[in-house]
């Protein structure tokens, strides 16, 4: 009778603990929210009025229907319970019909701070180590002066405000885009990313702040030899692009000692036997540092712990249900099915290509001996072949990265990094044959070492200097085209028209009823922001970068014994990228949107298999070399061909024996995680035992 009374009294102390606690936390929110209105430092007639300063833009097609423009403005502004953003819209004014509607997005600082806690946003503690923030330990993050304003950098809040914009759900009765029946809805999903690709919005990206831009400019492309400013990088344009000019850094660097030796080698050939064999150990040695500076940087940046069981990415497709990890609600897909998409259907279809560009190159070839029967061997002419072949190599390469974007897309990967290393991995795999097939073909089928060395020196110049075209001279060639387009275009249709034509062109194009959005002044400094930045071309990723630096290190590392100079020229182009990247990302690109990274992704292992086919391929190739025979007389084939495995095995070793003793991670980031590990343990043990505590306390008097 005692323990069933107990167990009633426990029930109720339970469900009334439970109520106190809910009121208190309502309460602590409460009081957080007063706290922060009133660091804002604005009286409440202030706040309703002023406007926010904008941290992301979108546009919507000129067109659109009445209805779905409406109900877009009202989800943007909507409470979370009506699947809305909680976000403040504001409308950029129309001169004429045929502009865009342009919505200037931006939040209130207690919407900031809420979303910055729920997207686990990492910011220094006192003592300088990377936080998770949460709006409870606020005051613990707001250090040396600091305030709310500075707590949050630019680049966070456009990140936050580009999280709410991707996770703006439909709710269960709306079945379809009002006034677009066929872009058909389902419960809870994500409207922003749909309306993307239906194309009713053409452009959602972040402004550039003028005023950081010009500090970082000025510290990052201007000559400073290889050091680059990666702190400053990295939170103005966010984890990903920051540790791609780590690693092209880190690359570059590396490159001086073999370009050195690959010249002695290119001088006295003598020595190339031994140039092949310090570069094979070379670049694994680079490999296993990069590793351990990639995971030091990971660490400093708070992006260590990622895992493939982080949030879906917006383009995640499935039925909503509850994570079995988190508790939140969220798509749900079966990766079985993902399985069956990749294996039975998109592998076949990367083969597929494959052969088609190993009949490419077959065909080049062909053209090649038909030339040489025409004209002599030493002409000029017979050349065509091959730069027509690497023309078409880097032109095909193009095409087949957005095949392989629309095959992963379609696969339904959950996650942004698995989507990131299922589509590097098909990329990677015709990419290789595409660039490195007709190397090997020329090295161990035709075994002419003049010619490999010919199509390699063709293929890596020629690759270099396309991509510098197009990184550098297309963009800005593109900019100032699209930039005079739009000044003629506004001329032309303003020239046209008398007075109050024009007059009553802006009054229709404002009249469109958007309710209770407040618009911008026309003279507001932000419209003309806005319009030259919208003309600027956007940057996708870093995925083009780390190709073009693959296939460079392909042509430099795999016959390194043909062509030691190969080096050099990489080094040269490197040197040339690090200030055209990033005065591309300053001056001629929009500011992209930060995207959190732990390390490099598939592209790290991508460089290992070269690296470790390095070892077999410029073994291979010195066996066969006429040199080698030259040197050894008294060696038979058989001899050599041993003598050759033999050394192929102990490079291997040596290469494994590297990877064994260098250490993924630094010492210091090794000790700085267990101790993180323990003081959750304690923290977690400490909330126990005041848990036990108070259950002791309440029955105290029972013996």
């Amino acid at each position: 009778m005692f323990i069933a009374t107990g167990s009633i009294n426990n029930q109720s102390d339970q469900i009334a603990d439970s109520d106190r606690k809910r009121k208190t936390s309502v309460e602590m929110s409460k009081r957080q929210r007063a706290d922060i209105e009133s660091i804002s430092g604005l009286e409440p007639e202030e706040r309703a009025t002023e406007l926010p300063p904008t941290y992301v833009v979108m546009k919507v097609v000129p067109d659109i229907h009445e209805k779905a423009l409406q109900w877009l403005a009202t989800k943007i502004r909507a409470k979370k319970s009506d699947g809305g953003g909680e976000l403040v819209a504001i409308l950029q004014p129309k001169t004429n019909a045929e502009e865009e509607y342009t919505f200037h997005i931006s939040a209130t600082k207690i919407k900031l701070l809420e979303i910055a806690e729920d997207i686990d946003l990492v910011k220094p503690d006192p003592r300088g180590r990377p936080r998770e923030f949460t709006v409870a330990s606020l005051d613990d993050f707001l250090i040396d002066g600091t305030t709310i304003d500075d707590l949050l950098t630019i680049a966070d809040r456009q990140t936050i405000v580009l999280h709410e914009l991707e996770n703006i759900r439909a709710l269960e009765y709306e079945k379809f885009i009002p006034g677009y029946p066929l872009f058909k809805l389902h419960e809870n999903q994500s409207i922003v990313p749909l309306a993307h690709n239906k194309q009713l919005i053409t452009k959602i990206y972040p402004l550039h702040d003028d005023e950081e831009l010009k500090k970082l400019a000025g510290s990052w492309y201007m000559p400073r030899w290889f050091k680059q400013p990666i702190g400053d990088i990295k939170e103005y344009f966010g984890e990903s692009i920051a540790l791609y000019f780590a690693f092209l850094e880190y690359y570059t660097l590396a490159l001086v000692v073999p370009s050195v030796l690959g010249l002695f080698g290119y001088i006295f050939t003598e020595t190339v036997p031994f140039f092949c064999i310090f570069n094979v150990i070379w670049v694994t040695l680079f490999l296993e540092v990069w590793k351990r500076k990639s995971n030091e940087l990971a660490f400093k940046w708070g992006t260590i712990g990622m895992t493939s069981l982080d949030e879906p990415r917006p383009g995640f497709r499935g039925f909503m249900g509850v994570d079995a990890v988190t508790g939140k609600v969220c798509p749900q897909s079966p990766r079985f099915m993902t399985y069956v998409k990749m294996y039975a259907v998109s592998l076949p279809i990367v083969i597929i290509c494959m052969i088609l560009a190993f009949y490419l190159m077959l065909i080049s070839f062909w053209a090649e001996d038909y030339m040489k029967e025409l004209f002599s061997p030493e002409d000029y002419l017979v050349m065509i072949p091959s730069i027509v072949y690497s023309i078409l190599v880097t032109v095909i390469s193009a095409y087949f990265k957005d095949f392989a974007s629309f095959l992963t897309e379609w696969e339904n990967h959950r996650t942004q990094s698995q989507f990131e290393r299922h589509r590097v991995t098909k990329l990677v795999l015709f990419e290789f044959v595409n660039n490195f097939l007709s190397l090997f073909y020329i090295a161990f089928v035709i075994q002419d070492i003049d010619m490999l060395r010919s199509q390699l020196q063709t293929m890596l110049l020629i690759s270099q200097a396309i991509n510098n075209f197009q990184e550098v001279f297309m963009p800005l060639g593109m900019n100032y085209y699209s930039t005079k387009k739009s000044q003629s275009l506004k001329q032309q249709k303003t020239s046209h028209k008398t007075n109050p034509e024009v007059e009553q062109e802006k009054a229709a194009a404002g009249s469109f009823p958007l309710l209770n959005i407040p618009q911008l002044q026309p003279d507001d400094p932000r419209i003309k922001q806005v319009e030259a930045e919208g003309a600027m071309e956007e940057y996708q990723d870093t995925f083009d970068d780390y190709l073009e630096l693959y296939i460079q290190f392909g042509y430099v590392f795999l016959f390194s014994s043909v062509y030691p100079i190969a080096a050099l020229w990489a080094l040269l182009n490197n040197v040339l990228e690090i200030r055209a990247d990033a005065f591309k990302m300053c001056q001629l690109f929009r500011r992209p949107f930060i995207r959190k990274v732990k390390d490099i992704g598939a592209w790290q292992r991508s460089f290992e298999v070269l690296g470790g086919l390095s070892i077999l391929t410029n073994c291979g190739v010195l066996y066969l070399s006429a040199d080698i025979r030259k040197r050894f007389p008294s060696y038979s084939d058989v001899e050599l061909l041993i003598a050759f495995m033999c050394i192929e095995q102990l490079l291997l070793g040596t290469r494994y024996l590297i990877h064994i003793v260098i250490s993924d991670k630094p010492e210091w980031v090794r000790v700085a995680l267990a101790r993180k590990s323990y003081e959750s343990k304690q923290a977690l043990k400490f909330e126990r035992s005041q848990k036990n505590k108070k259950i002791l306390f309440r029955y105290r008097t029972v013996q």
